[in-house]
């Protein structure tokens, strides 16, 4: 089944976003603004922590800091009104990822909610916890009023569908709370499959249970991943990608 949802205001975006838990806009991003984000993309020089390989480069974690010529991409595009519409009072950019899904790295991703935001360091907040730390720094599961907050914009730069692993998500799941592994078969029996053209986006909420198939196609599906919130975190923690990006 494929979602047929595609709001085609800001205002039905925003509507979308707090019943479904995603939204879909089909031309956000004009064709030599997708372009323009490809060859920064394949002009980089891929090399360092945040570029992970799989024969061929499949992720680069903080890509719009890695590669700065996509934030003025991006401030030029349709993006920064699509942000005042969300965010009136201002947002800021907290995460940002490139995946691809060519022929030679492909895999799938099983029904999850993204629970953890990544920050500069450990501290002692009420509400926050667990706390991990990996190589590219620490993550934590705040409280459910900052996870409300983020809006998550994906930014796809090839036509997406469910032959090269379009997502798949359930509509409202993200009404439910933090859900725990053995209550999922439970909602993902009611998934929709969000097919997105080159240039268009997928807006979600971190709470939206959502997955992915391998791609059954030799087609690419490039996305750029970006997270925005309008949250200060307390105690002096602070975001780890935080940063302006209009």
């Amino acid at each position: 089944m494929l979602a047929t949802l595609m709001p085609t205001t800001y205002s039905n975006t925003i509507e979308a976003l707090q019943t479904e838990g995603f939204a879909l806009l089909p031309d956000l991003l004009r064709p030599e603004e997708t372009a323009a984000l490809l060859d920064g993309i394949e002009a980089a020089p891929a090399t360092g922590p945040s570029f992970r390989r799989s024969q061929d480069l499949f992720a680069i974690r903080q890509v719009v800091s890695e590669i700065p010529a996509l934030g003025s991409v991006l401030a030029k595009s349709a993006l920064p009104r699509l942000l005042s519409a969300l965010f009136p009072a201002g947002s800021r950019l907290v995460k940002s990822i490139y995946f691809d899904k060519p022929p030679h790295s492909n895999w799938l991703v099983a029904w999850h909610q993204d629970l953890m935001i990544n920050v500069d360091r450990k501290a002692n907040l009420p509400g926050f916890g667990p706390w991990t730390s990996k190589p590219e720094g620490v993550a934590v599961l705040p409280p459910p009023a900052v996870l409300d907050d983020i809006v998550t914009i994906r930014l796809h730069l090839d036509d997406c569908d469910a032959d090269n692993g379009a997502l798949k998500v359930v509509p409202g799941s993200h009404r439910a709370g933090v859900l725990l592994a053995a209550e999922l078969p439970a909602y993902t029996k009611e998934s929709v499959t969000c097919a997105v053209p080159a240039g268009g986006a997928m807006l979600m909420k971190p709470l939206l249970l959502h997955a992915s198939s391998r791609s059954t196609s030799g087609r690419s599906r490039r996305v750029l991943h970006l997270e925005f919130s309008s949250v200060e975190l307390p105690g002096g923690v602070q975001w780890r990608e935080q940063q302006e990006l209009i």
